[in-house]
C-alpha cells in the first residue's frame, strides 16, 4: 500500500514526526554511563503515553521477527544494528549507542533513528560511521523531489556509503509511512536512479541509512529480533522520516525547538 496523505494529515504528520524527534533528543539526553537498556524503554513508554500518543512497536509482530516485539523502542549497542530488542544491559563508556522509535499520533506514524557514542570514549572510526550514515541521509533527502524515482533517493544514499568503502546490505532500508510504521514503497539504500516509484507531493518516507564497519551480512540474535553484524563489527543507523512537497523534501523528525 502507497498512501498520500491530505493537507490535513500532513499537518498531523508533522505533529508525529516533531514528537519522535523530541523524544530521541531527550533520550540522547539522558542517556549515560551505566544507563540501563530497560531504562531507557520505561523512559519511551512515559514519553509516548505522556504525549498521548501510541507505540508501534508494542505489538509489532512481522514475519521476520520473533514477535511480538514488546518493548517501546529499539536499542542496539556495537555490533547491532536493526531491531534491537532491549534487555538488562548497562551502557559502557564507548559504547555505540543506537536507538530507533515509531510512533502514532492521531493517526499517523513517523519513525526515526539516531546514533551516538555513550561516555568519553570516542572511536574515530565510529563517529566516521555516525557522520557517514548522517550525510547519506542529506543526500538521499535532497535526491526526494516531486517527479524524481525512489532509485534516485537510493543512488544518492549509496553513493555516500559506497564512496567511503562500506558494504551496503539491501535485505532492509526505509519505506513508506503514514497511518501504518511499514508501507510500500520500500527505498533501498543502494540502487539505480531513473527506477521506480514516482515521487508525489503527500508521499511519506522514512529514510534510514545504516551500515556495518566491514561487512554486509546480518545475523539474528537469539531473541529472534536484534540483527547484529556478522563480523561483531560496530554498527550506525540514521533514519528521518520525510514529507515529499511541491518544491522538495521536508524533514518531518526533528526535535522540539
Amino acid at each position: 500500500m502507497i498512501e498520500i496523505l491530505t493537507p490535513s494529515e500532513l499537518d498531523r504528520a508533522r505533529d508525529t514526526g516533531r514528537l519522535v524527534g523530541t523524544i530521541l533528543q531527550t533520550l540522547k539526553n539522558r542517556v549515560k554511563v551505566g544507563t540501563n537498556l530497560l531504562e531507557i524503554d520505561t523512559w519511551t513508554k512515559e514519553l509516548i503515553e505522556e504525549a498521548g500518543a501510541e507505540s508501534c512497536y508494542v505489538d509489532y509482530a512481522p514475519a521476520f521477527g520473533n514477535g511480538p516485539f514488546g518493548h517501546f523502542i529499539c536499542t542496539g549497542v556495537n555490533d547491532a544494528v536493526l531491531h534491537g530488542l532491549p534487555y538488562d544491559y548497562a551502557l559502557a563508556d564507548g559504547d555505540l549507542l543506537t536507538l530507533d522509535l515509531a510512533v502514532k499520533l492521531r493517526g499517523i506514524a513517523s519513525d526515526a533513528a539516531i546514533s551516538f557514542i555513550v561516555g568519553e570514549k570516542q572511536r574515530a572510526e565510529d563517529l566516521k560511521m555516525i557522520e557517514v550514515t548522517q550525510r547519506a541521509l542529506a543526500a538521499g533527502i535532497a535526491a526526494a523531489v516531486p517527479g524524481a524515482k525512489i532509485g534516485d533517493i537510493s543512488f544518492a544514499i549509496g553513493s555516500v556509503l559506497t564512496a567511503e568503502g562500506y558494504p551496503v546490505n539491501l535485505e532492509f532500508g526505509g519505506h513508506g509511512i503514514g497511518s501504518t510504521m511499514h508501507q510500500d514503497p520500500h527505498v533501498s539504500n543502494d540502487g539505480r536512479a531513473g527506477r521506480g516509484y514516482t515521487l508525489r507531493p503527500g508521499l511519506l518516507l522514512a529514510l534510514e541509512p545504516w551500515i556495518m564497519e566491514d561487512t554486509s551480512k546480518l545475523v539474528t540474535d537469539k531473541d529472534g529480533w536484534t540483527l547484529r553484524s556478522s563480523t561483531g563489527c560496530r554498527t550506525a543507523h540514521t533514519e528521518h522520516t520525510i514529507a515529499i512537497t511541491d518544491t522538495g523534501a521536508e524533514i518531518l523528525t526533528l526535535p522540539k525547538n
